[in-house]
């Protein structure tokens, strides 16, 4: 293995992640916490690496920012229903299978986040669209050149780099931040993610 690349790739990772606008990153966590408060939907979506990103901040927020609370976090990944991205996608089209799912669901205070390397992928860039039009806040991850859904969003957080693997770690980076400043400020600085895991990690 060439580590010369290795340490090259890490090179850029950290590179990325230092040129990162904190404004907006303190926008996108506003946006998840204003929608936590007005008991809104999440939604979040992507293709790729990108919905592997959605499915996985999904998780982290269905148990981790909300084990404990009575108020929980309401996250819906729309890239994880495959019986519904399959039907949508063979009977009306790919582009659409986003926007689909969000029809059945989208209801004011609600938050419609899409996640695109690119920032051009066409099914993310309807069901912005569609969210925007419903009046519902939207936030918008990219790379790249930010494609044409930094420019739909309400919030938009980007890794300004011309790597898509770069490009991804730094979108989990970002959600992991927001994850634990919801966690800091609902639970505390140390919460408990269960008697098994606390015992397991300690």
């Amino acid at each position: 293995m060439d580590m010369n690349k290795a340490k090259e790739y890490i090179g850029l990772v950290v590179e990325t992640l230092n040129s990162l606008n904190h404004e907006q990153i303190q926008n996108a966590a506003e946006a998840f916490y204003n929608t936590y408060q007005q008991g809104g939907n999440i939604y979040v979506f992507g293709n790729g690496g990108s919905g592997a990103t959605a499915s996985h901040v999904t998780g982290d927020f269905l148990k981790g920012a909300s084990y404990g609370l009575d108020k929980r976090f309401r996250m819906i990944c729309l890239n994880d229903n495959i019986a519904a991205m399959m039907a949508i996608a063979n009977d009306i089209g790919y582009e659409d299978i986003f926007i689909e799912q969000l029809k059945n669901y989208i209801k004011p205070g609600d938050l419609a986040v899409g996640i695109s390397g690119s920032g051009n992928s066409e099914n993310v860039v309807r069901a912005l669209q569609y969210a925007k039009e419903q009046g519902v806040n939207t936030l918008a991850l990219t790379g790249f050149k930010g494609g044409k859904i930094s420019k739909i969003a309400t919030n938009w957080v980007h890794a300004d780099v011309q790597d898509m693997e770069v490009t991804e770690d730094v979108h989990m980076v970002i959600f992991n931040i927001i994850k634990k400043e919801m966690q800091s400020r609902l639970m505390g600085d140390n919460p408990s993610m269960g008697t098994v895991y606390d015992s397991r990690v300690s």
